[in-house]
């Protein structure tokens, strides 16, 4: 996949599914910022790509944060000349009963999932059109963005919210050549999602491909929509979950 001389900025990916797509958009010849909210997680995995002979620059802090935004299109525009896609990756999952969900955690995810996503997009996008050469943007949605999900309400609306405003900036961006899609993994086996010793057997049982997700299913799905060959394909979600919102069980 085409992504060769390209300069990428990938928030939340000091570990899982982000860092695994910044390393796939290295070794296939992007710089890219990687952007954790951990100083020291950032750092550890941008200095493992750059041991593998990737270009990668660390940038710590939250990203729904103007100040963070900035920093990192400043920082891929002054290191590297340019900015060519821009992956929302970060986001922040709150379980909770509906009926006393509470007010800061319903807050805080709106904050990271929505403003973090939005505000990169609307940076990114602006860099983009400065540079009249066109680009790509996309963001991390979820299966449970379509599919109902027991105790995610609040995480669920984030991701559908997201879905649409990817088919909301067609409109918007396509006449400057960016095009904006939404991946929705389903169950994938992380750093976080291992910490539940029952969660690989759970979802094996669940997905009728037999097994959770990896990390490398979701990258490689990410790094072909902001590809060259993925060009064309805009205002879409791809769904990588392993037929699982085809029939959609709940554990």
């Amino acid at each position: 996949m085409t992504v060769q001389g390209k300069v990428a900025i990938v928030t939340g990916a000091g570990q899982g599914i982000g860092l695994e797509i910044c390393r796939k958009l290295a070794f296939d010849g992007a710089s890219v910022i990687l952007n954790d909210q951990d100083q020291d997680l950032a750092n550890r995995a941008a200095a493992s790509i750059r041991l593998e002979n990737g270009i990668c620059i660390s940038v710590s802090g939250d990203s729904s944060e103007a100040e963070v935004i900035d920093q990192m299109v400043r920082l891929a525009v002054g290191e590297f000349g340019c900015l060519d896609i821009a992956i929302a990756n970060a986001g922040v999952t709150c379980f909770g009963p509906f009926g006393n969900f509470s007010r800061a955690d319903f807050q805080r995810v709106q904050q990271v999932n929505q403003a973090g996503t939005f505000f990169l997009a609307q940076a990114a996008s602006n860099q983009m059109i400065r540079q009249g050469r066109g680009g790509s943007l996309l963001f991390m949605s979820s299966v449970v963005g379509n599919r109902a999900h027991r105790n995610l309400a609040a995480y669920a609306m984030s991701k559908a919210a997201i879905q649409m405003l990817a088919k909301n900036l067609v409109i918007e961006l396509s006449g400057y050549g960016i095009n904006i899609n939404t991946v929705s993994p389903g169950a994938t086996l992380t750093e976080r999602t291992m910490e539940d010793p029952d969660y690989q057997k759970t979802w094996a049982e669940l997905t009728p491909m037999g097994r959770a997700g990896t990390v490398k299913d979701v990258a490689h799905a990410a790094v072909f929509l902001v590809s060259e060959e993925g060009r064309h394909i805009t205002g879409q979600n791809l769904v990588v979950d392993g037929g699982w919102s085809a029939i959609s069980p709940n554990p």
